[in-house]
């Protein structure tokens, strides 16, 4: 190991270690030990009131609900898409995906305008509930259906994943012995995709219960609390004198996930069955006569879930104002206008937004690369260690991460005496945290199909590890560090969870200006903001999408 590879590996030991183990060790410590020494009376306290219960109660009722939908729904797709002759793939997997990259409080304001007795689109058809009726999606069973439609895609993924391992030949021989596509779907194939079923169960539950935007647009104006909406309404209303008592909250939260994880991981050992095949499973069973059946119930589900809602949400952004009947006559797009223009936070929040977004997947685009080569490549206990620390924030709950900030940056910094908090870097910092992992994955994946050689003989010849990975190894991992880099813009670029308790006047994002307007009452231009973001989303998948054949399978999650 020569001078170089030793100080890229102390580089990235201090970078992790600032922004993953240094915050959730703090985090640990208030809550453990909020005077200095440990005392539990406040965790007791906390988890004994009945608001807290209340909130636990109800995080856990949408998480499973919604973790339980999101399971039929994604497993129901995977298997369609995976093992029938269904035509159009490319684009019922690129529409199924949709729904996980869109921001989700912009998946539920876009509901509420679709459904609510105020929709200017259901008006002008004449379908509008009655003026003055509550809003059918707002409670338990409209966080329910947009948590379950917001994280299917990610059981279709892992479903997905596990359909490609499971083996061709024991497909044929059940065909061969005469079993029916339903016998051989049940006997064959759904048992051994226990493992990722599991998976893609617990990576569903536990972003259900770390997720903020849907049961915030949703539950705060029904009054149904979830644990980070009690969270965001404790800091809102009282500020940082009760850091002590959402630390105690943050870490139930963080408890539950990692429970949930550690069932996840229980379920995959349990069912875990190890086959050897040369082909995965691509059966391709006919629909016959159901296929055009099959094919237009499908996409009358994509209409219904993407169509309606952006239809929505267009139509609440050109109407002149709430109430008013939208006509040709009456469209504007003076919203835009004001959002883009007029409104000192939105162009605020447009810069943030950006430049943070586009910092953080600058950063960890470089970052990504050396960890991936020396987690895959340089196999030992340390870096192990060092890639469990730099997906911990990504696992837990985005709230749980944002207190974890505020307790580490809420005073100067030591030394330079340097303060971050209430400025848009203590913001930075945290996404640099939350979205290491999703930077790592892609370049992970890339490199398992790179082949090592060229490397080796730079390493021969006597090129040194820095000169190497200039050379080399960047210019081989490109297109999949470019992959890391877009998925890391697109999810902080509409980022709420973690922004909503960090953000400051003058710091604020995309999507604490969304919430703002929304719970303000001016739905008009909450809903200009939602287009915006929406085509901005639409677009980066469209550059993700050209670059297509140059990256490795599975590294765009839309990509079939």
């Amino acid at each position: 190991m020569d001078g170089g590879e030793k100080g890229v590996r102390l580089a990235l030991v201090g970078f992790v270690s600032l922004i993953a183990l240094v915050p959730m060790l703090r985090l640990l410590w208030e809550g453990v030990a909020p005077a200095g020494s440990p005392d539990l009376s406040i965790v007791i306290e906390t988890w004994t009131r009945s608001a807290t219960l209340r909130a636990l109660r109800n995080t856990l009722v949408t998480g499973i609900g919604g973790t339980l939908l999101a399971l039929i729904l994604g497993t129901g797709f995977a298997l369609l898409v995976a093992l029938t002759d269904i035509r159009a793939k490319a684009a019922l997997v690129f529409s199924f995906i949709l729904p996980l990259v869109i921001a989700p409080q912009v998946t539920a304001f876009a509901w509420m305008q679709a459904f609510g007795p105020n929709s200017p689109l259901l008006g002008a058809l004449g379908l509008a509930p009655p003026l003055g009726t509550r809003n059918p999606l707002v409670g338990p069973g409209g966080i329910i259906l947009l948590l379950g439609l917001h994280h299917a895609p990610l059981v279709f993924l892992a479903v997905r994943a596990g359909l490609r391992l499971v083996p061709r030949d024991l497909v044929e021989a059940a065909q061969a012995a005469g079993a029916a596509p339903m016998t051989i779907l049940r006997t064959v194939i759904l048992p051994l995709l226990g493992p990722a079923l599991a998976a893609g169960t617990g990576l569903s539950f536990v972003s259900a219960i770390g997720n903020f935007g849907i049961p915030a647009l949703l539950g705060i104006p029904g009054g149904y609390t979830v644990l980070v909406t009690l969270v965001y309404q404790r800091l809102a209303g009282f500020g940082p004198r009760v850091l002590p008592e959402v630390a105690a909250i943050g870490l139930g939260l963080a408890a539950l996930a990692i429970i949930g994880l550690a069932v996840q991981r229980w379920r995959i050992r349990r069912d875990d069955v190890r086959v050897v095949s040369l082909a995965a499973t691509t059966p391709g069973w006919r629909l016959g006569t159901w296929r055009p059946v099959v094919e237009a119930s499908v996409w009358v589900f994509m209409g219904l879930i993407l169509v309606l809602p952006f239809a929505a949400l267009i139509a609440t952004s050109i109407v002149p104002a709430i109430g008013v009947e939208l006509t040709w006559e009456r469209m504007t797009f003076s919203h835009y206008a004001y959002v883009l223009w007029d409104y000192a936070a939105a162009r605020r929040a447009f810069v943030n937004s950006f430049v943070l977004a586009g910092l953080a997947a600058a950063v960890l685009m470089m970052a990504a690369v050396p960890l991936a080569v020396l987690a895959d490549w340089r196999r030992s206990r340390a870096i192990g260690f060092l890639a469990i620390a730099a997906e911990f924030p990504y696992a837990l709950p985005g709230v749980v991460l944002a207190i974890a900030m505020i307790l580490v940056l809420l005073k100067p910094l030591p030394i330079i005496n340097l303060s971050l908090y209430n400025t848009v870097w203590i913001i930075f910092a945290a996404y640099l945290a939350r979205f290491l992992t999703l930077a790592w994955r892609p370049v992970s994946a890339g490199l398992a199909q790179v082949d090592r050689s060229l490397e080796e003989a730079a390493q021969g010849a006597g090129a040194s590890f820095i000169f190497r990975l200039r050379t080399v190894i960047y210019p081989l991992l490109a297109p999949a560090a470019v992959a890391g880099a877009i998925i890391v813009f697109l999810t902080a670029f509409n980022e709420l969870t973690v922004s909503a308790l960090l953000w400051s006047s003058g710091a604020e994002t995309l999507g604490v200006v969304l919430f703002s307007l929304d719970q303000s009452g001016e739905s008009t231009g909450a809903a200009a903001i939602a287009v915006l973001t929406v085509i901005a989303t639409l677009a980066l998948m469209g550059v993700g999408a050209a670059l297509g054949r140059r990256l490795p399978q599975g590294v765009l999650p839309w990509r079939p």
